[in-house]
């Protein structure tokens, strides 16, 4: 039996934190922006051969882009992240479920994975997180304004949880966020100089602990609606949404106050 959450936006929260009130802060000047996955051109696919190349992950091409077979799947989303209008960073998302197998852990432990999309669950799977370089000095907590997007799908899609492909060394980050625990041994990917381990946090029992802790993570359905739910012909496909952080998290401020913010499994 597959087992979700239904939140009444959000769940109920602690006061947010110095670190989650800066975040807020931020987040109000915070743009997502899809992007259309067949156009190469794009500065967010740039921005990943210039991040790629400065730690020398992938070789030298004439094209000054990185791309792969997954930026085309049917299940693959990919973001930019814009703070005052300017392109910070960008991440590719994939929804991997039985219907459309494809993302980058299906790569390394599709052994591990196909017994459980058998079974009916989905995950979101997301990679190609990079970041300009001065805009990673100017906001150190840009990582988390760039997973937020990684949330906000799990959500929309009703996901069971969702996985981290990451190099050993940053596992700590994502079992301290978001309570990811390992699902594989350390692999290579291919196209990759660099291993990787395979993480998942399972959206039910993980989800509404990070984000009373980081309730700059929360949304609301307005948000996520406009972010993965147009139809690719929707000439409104690539206009930038601001981000609801704020509104979501007053709201849930609200729903504590007059008892009736909740979390409850959904059966």
């Amino acid at each position: 039996m597959r087992h979700s959450f239904i939140a009444t936006e959000t769940p109920q929260p602690h006061t947010a934190s110095k670190f989650s009130g800066t975040l807020l802060e931020i987040l109000d000047r915070v743009e997502y922006s899809r992007v259309r996955m067949d156009v190469v051109d794009n500065p967010v696919y740039r921005l990943r051969y210039e991040a790629y190349r400065r730690e020398e992950s992938v070789p030298f091409n004439d094209a000054g882009v990185v791309v792969d077979d997954l930026d085309t799947a049917p299940n693959g989303m990919c973001f930019g992240v814009h703070i005052d209008g300017e392109l910070v960073s960008s991440i590719r998302l994939h929804h991997v479920s039985a219907r459309h197998p494809f993302g980058p852990s299906m790569k390394t432990h599709a052994d591990i994975l196909e017994p459980l999309l058998a079974r009916g669950e989905s995950f979101i799977d997301p990679s190609r997180f990079t970041a300009d370089y001065e805009a990673s000095l100017a906001y150190p907590a840009l990582p988390f304004l760039t997973l937020r997007l990684a949330v906000m799908a799990s959500v929309h899609f009703q996901a069971d949880a969702c996985l981290a492909l990451v190099r050993p060394q940053h596992t700590a980050f994502y079992r301290r966020v978001f309570g990811s625990e390992a699902m594989g041994e350390t692999r290579t990917y291919p196209g990759l100089t660099f291993p990787v381990q395979l993480f998942a946090a399972y959206v039910a029992t993980k989800l509404p602990a990070t984000l009373r802790r980081y309730p700059f993570f929360m949304s609301t359905q307005e948000e996520r609606t406009q972010l993965f739910a147009r139809p690719a012909e929707d000439t409104r496909f690539e206009t930038p949404q601001r981000a609801s952080s704020r509104l979501a998290y007053e709201r849930s401020l609200v729903e504590q106050e007059f008892g009736a913010g909740r979390m409850v499994p959904a059966e």
